[in-house]
């Protein structure tokens, strides 16, 4: 068992939080066949961290765990749903009448590699092709009400 009297950053979930998120996370690997998946707390709080500091996986501090590990399992949530199952729970019953939860980015703080241009890339394996055609979906239409994209702004 992990001890989490100290956090590591000032931002941290706290104990309060933790119970709120974690009834909803994938159940640990134990009783398994492989190796049992780092503590959900721990590689949480990387996936916050890094999403705050808008740092590249490989400077995630030692602190977190490998790099490796956090950013495998932010990728599996990822495509397996989990972090919208946990998106869902967690807006229910907050802003009952709200029909829809809008995220604004500011784009002008993002940065590319200059050689993250240009590639060709196909659709990851690892995320079904039903769950990729409807982000493309939602950010097809995002773009076209924004007015964005190579017509518009």
């Amino acid at each position: 068992m992990v001890e989490y009297a100290d956090v590591h950053d000032r931002h941290d979930l706290t104990d309060e939080q933790w119970n709120l998120l974690e009834p909803h996370l994938p159940r640990s690997s134990v009783g398994q066949p492989g190796r049992p998946w780092a503590d959900h707390r721990t590689v949480v709080n990387a996936v916050l961290w890094r999403t705050r500091a808008g740092a590249c996986w490989r400077d995630l501090p030692s602190g977190y765990g490998p790099w490796k590990t956090v950013y495998n399992r932010h990728r599996r949530w990822s495509g397996d749903g989990t972090w919208e199952r946990l998106l869902r729970e967690l807006q229910r019953g907050s802003d009952a009448g709200v029909e829809s939860w809008d995220v604004g980015i500011d784009s002008t703080v993002i940065r590319a590699h200059q050689h993250a241009a240009g590639a060709p890339h196909g659709a990851p394996s690892d995320v079904p092709a039903d769950r990729l055609a409807v982000a493309l979906e939602d950010f097809q239409s995002t773009r076209s009400r924004s007015g964005t994209g190579p017509t518009g702004g």
